[in-house]
């Protein structure tokens, strides 16, 4: 596995139709990791359901059209898994995750939220549910000498410099100081000792921003948010190459809200 893309489609079906597919006919990705898929499997286009080339994972969620996530791999992967062993998510169409050798790698769309409501409370299970897993997941690799990426939309932007208009959005979902002490926790060497791949490669910089709210002029003026993230073992996270999102030339070229964001992690 030298090259991983993630990207949340905002609606499978519908970026298809605006250039999703020519996008994975040309991507040199060895894989790819879908979040907001939005669709059970039978109600995508075959090219898109089984694309030439691909072994495709799907994890719908029960609440039709709504999450979803997907593994695309090139190589057909040892074991597949839906799901991290919590019965209120595992149905939800939040998490998947495949066995390739050496590298456990995972698709995960994690609530967004909204303060004051159940959305936000529910983000807020999720997370508590999830930390001890990766933690758990980390240390079973570590045993068989594997490495982990848990790639995805983590709807938290960790540092001001993970969203443009930060003092504005202080008291919104995405930016609270909990779901940021929580993100900290993951990339925190004594307790999650996960690595933000992206950021070590991007240290001290603005962005690289993956997502952008069609409302008004936020693509063309930039004002982003740096929420999809690769999360890696720090073995892996030292091969990393390169890292860059994959953001369209114009607004009428976007396929979805976000754009792919990719890693290199070399031979």
């Amino acid at each position: 596995m030298r090259k991983v893309s993630t990207v949340n489609v905002n609606g499978l079906r519908a970026a298809a139709k605006k250039g999703y597919a020519e996008w994975l006919a040309a991507t040199e990705a060895d894989v790819v990791c879908l979040q907001e898929v939005r669709a059970e499997p039978e109600q995508l286009p075959e090219a898109v359901r089984a694309p030439e080339g691909w072994h495709a994972f799907w994890a719908p969620s029960s609440a039709k059209g709504r999450s979803g996530v997907a593994l695309l791999t090139r190589r057909e992967p040892d074991a597949v898994r839906v799901g991290f062993g919590v019965s209120e998510f595992d149905a939800a169409g939040r998490y998947v995750e495949v066995d390739l050798p050496g590298v456990t790698v995972a698709s995960l769309y994690l609530p967004s939220g909204e303060v004051g409501t159940e959305r936000q409370d529910e983000k807020e299970r999720f997370m508590a549910a999830f930390l001890p897993y990766l933690c758990a997941l980390r240390e079973r690799a570590a045993a068989s000498g594997r490495e982990v990426l848990v790639c995805g939309d983590w709807n938290i932007a960790h540092q001001e410099a993970d969203l443009k208009n930060w003092r504005g959005n202080k008291k919104n979902s995405g930016f609270l100081p909990e779901e940021r002490s929580w993100l900290s926790r993951v990339f925190d060497p004594e307790d999650g000792g996960y690595t933000d791949v992206v950021r070590s490669l991007h240290p001290e910089v603005a962005g690289p921003y993956s997502w952008w709210s069609y409302r008004g002029r936020a693509f063309d003026n930039d004002t982003g948010w740096r929420i999809d993230y690769h999360v890696s073992t720090p073995g892996l996270a030292g091969r990393a190459l390169k890292a860059y999102v994959e953001r369209a030339a114009t607004h009428t070229e976007r396929w979805s809200d976000h754009a792919p964001v990719t890693v290199d992690f070399g031979p």
